[in-house]
C-alpha cells in the first residue's frame, strides 16, 4: 500500500482546497456571486497545485484523457470572471465530473472507513448505486 506523508506543504494545500470548495459553496448559496465563485476556483486550483504538486498538477489536466474536462473547467472559470456565474457553474461542473470521475472508487473506500459515515456508505443501495 502507497503511504501518503504528510508534509507542511501539502497540509496547506489540503486547507486550499478545503477552503475553496467552501467559498464555491457560498457563492451558490448567494445567488450565484461571482466574486465568491471565482476566489473559490482560485483557491482550489492553488490547493490542488500544492497538494499533488506543480507538475503533477500540468500532467494531470493536460493529459489526453482529460483535454475535455480541462476544456470545460477552464471555459467554466472564463465565464465566471466575465460575469455569467450560472453558465460557468454548469460548464465547471461537467468538467470537475470529468476530471475526476476516476477518483470515485477511492473516494468510496475512504467514505467507508469513517467511522459512522462508513456504516451509511456500506449499505448494499449506497454501494450499487456507483458505477
Amino acid at each position: 500500500m502507497v503511504s501518503f506523508e504528510m508534509n507542511d506543504r501539502k497540509k496547506i494545500g489540503l486547507g486550499l482546497t478545503g477552503f475553496g470548495v467552501f467559498f464555491s459553496f457560498l457563492g451558490i448559496i448567494f445567488f450565484f456571486d461571482k466574486g465568491l465563485i471565482a476566489m473559490g476556483n482560485i483557491l482550489f486550483f492553488s490547493g490542488v497545485a500544492l497538494t499533488i504538486g506543480l507538475k503533477s498538477s500540468l500532467q494531470f489536466f493536460m493529459k489526453r484523457s482529460n483535454y475535455k474536462g480541462t476544456a470545460a473547467f477552464g471555459a467554466g472559470f472564463f465565464f465566471v470572471i466575465i460575469g455569467w456565474p450560472i453558465l460557468g457553474m454548469i460548464l465547471e461542473a461537467y468538467g470537475f465530473i470529468v476530471l475526476f470521475s476516476g477518483f470515485w472508487p477511492t473516494l468510496s473506500v475512504f467514505l467507508q472507513k469513517i467511522p459512522i459515515l462508513g456504516w451509511i456508505f456500506q449499505q448494499p443501495f449506497v454501494r450499487s448505486a456507483h458505477p
